[in-house]
């Protein structure tokens, strides 16, 4: 079994709380000790049901005020309800991270899916379209990642709910959903997107067909891209605020080129050669 053991965290950091954390990982079983508690208006979230009144007003504010959502289980597959989401939530306004290990650098309705999670970027609503063991594989690898004050929401579609994980994410502290759909929820409610990112703006490299051991790097949109999975290997690929975020070994790299009047954009069209030759 393996453990890992947060050190207290320090008085007035992130939600104002100073705790231990034992996580024994393999079971995610998660035993918090309380150890110091700063009273500071300090509201406790766990459980949130979506048809409780107090809680549909809180959840409208979370969901409308989020640009995008990280869905886990959606891939190429348009059989699944995790591919349809993709557009439905979509024609709310709302930008999709789909997140699938086998078809990365693919595209649903122009959004490119992810193989992982980047480390560095930081979800506000996680949706999850998997069984209950995937699901608590995804939620044992956020609690190791991420403090209770930028925790996401974990949003449990129907038949993706789990005991542990559930336990583990009231333990924590922190926002969850099960026994409803996202969907549905929007759509009951009328939801949109407070601040529409789209069309999005992405960026995909790939290994070089020319098996030179060179790399390709394109920029693309979400209203236009429609790609399948790539023929040669995927190196990378996220939006242009993953390229931001993502502490992977390409988009690091990416960002130390960029000239110090350049914006992230501009760079990344440079260096898909989409510029005029006089502004490369």
């Amino acid at each position: 079994m393996t453990s890992v053991m947060w050190g207290s965290r320090r008085a007035g950091h992130g939600s104002g709380w100073g705790f231990r954390v034992l996580k024994h990982v393999d079971g995610l079983q998660v035993v918090a000790m309380l150890v110091q508690v700063l009273i500071s208006g300090l509201e406790y979230f766990y459980a949130m049901d979506s048809r409780d009144e107090a809680d549909i007003v809180r959840l409208k504010s979370i969901l409308s005020s989020t640009e995008v959502f990280h869905i886990y289980g959606a891939g190429l597959n348009t059989q699944r309800p995790a591919h349809s989401a993709v557009s439905e939530l979509q024609g709310r306004g709302w930008a999709v991270a789909p997140i699938h290990p086998n078809d990365g650098g693919a595209t649903i309705e122009g959004f490119p899916i992810r193989p992982e999670l980047d480390d560095g970027v930081i979800p506000k609503v996680v949706v999850l379209f998997l069984a209950p063991e995937r699901s608590r594989a995804v939620v044992r690898n956020l609690i190791v990642r991420f403090e209770r004050d930028v925790f996401p929401l974990v949003w449990f579609q129907l038949g993706a709910e789990d005991e542990p994980s559930r336990q583990a994410l009231e333990e924590m502290g922190v926002p969850y959903i099960e026994h409803d759909c996202l969907v549905r929820f929007t759509e009951r409610h009328s939801l949109n997107c407070n601040s529409s990112p789209l069309p999005q703006q992405w960026c995909l490299q790939t290994a070089s067909e020319d098996g030179d051991g060179c790399s390709v790097w394109s920029i693309h949109s979400s209203a236009s891209a429609s790609l399948s999975r790539p023929s040669q290997s995927l190196e990378w690929v996220g939006s242009l605020e993953d390229l931001a975020q993502s502490n992977h070994t390409i988009p690091r790299y990416v960002r130390s080129l960029k000239n110090s009047d350049e914006t992230l954009q501009s760079l990344a069209l440079r260096l898909s050669g989409q510029l005029p030759t006089e502004r490369r």
